[in-house]
């Protein structure tokens, strides 16, 4: 497993991955210890490369291997969320549908709280259904952050 860290306009990104793709982007709190940057591989690499240009306003969409891990239907919703164009927002339930159950915006919820991936795996463009922006692991202000800046492109 390799380590780094990003630091973002929004605070510092720790970023974990292995031979096989990233399998974690994590937002440190305050408090959070960062450690020497571990050495890295051509993925690691690109994926800082991908998040500059990002954060820059110059990438869109990230080509970076992934390497991800969860149950079946969190794939599944996660995968959806891969297919959320930049700069646009979808509801809960317009996910659950797509997955193919429309009352699971609940389910759909709880998968997206247990995205390791964030910003790559765009999490951050689901929103509540009368587009209230609802629930973020880095803090719903990391949320806005996020949804204003591919605002500007």
């Amino acid at each position: 497993m390799y380590s780094a860290y990003y630091n973002s306009p929004i605070g510092v990104i720790q970023i974990k991955g292995s031979d096989k793709g990233i399998e974690e982007l994590n937002f440190l709190n305050e408090n959070d210890k960062v450690y020497e940057t571990d050495k890295l591989d051509d993925n690691m690499l690109l994926c800082i490369k991908e998040l500059n240009e990002y954060f820059t306003n110059r990438r869109k969409n990230f080509t970076v291997k992934l390497n991800i891990k969860g149950t079946e239907f969190q794939k599944k919703v996660w995968n959806e969320l891969l297919k959320i164009p930049y700069g646009e927002c979808r509801s809960y339930k317009d996910i659950a549908t797509q997955v193919g159950n429309s009352k699971a915006a609940r389910a759909v919820g709880l998968a997206n709280n247990k995205n390791k991936i964030a910003i790559i795996i765009p999490c951050h463009r689901v929103i509540g259904a009368s587009g209230k922006l609802i629930g973020y692991a880095g803090g719903v202000d990391k949320k806005e952050y996020l949804i204003n800046l591919e605002k500007l492109t």
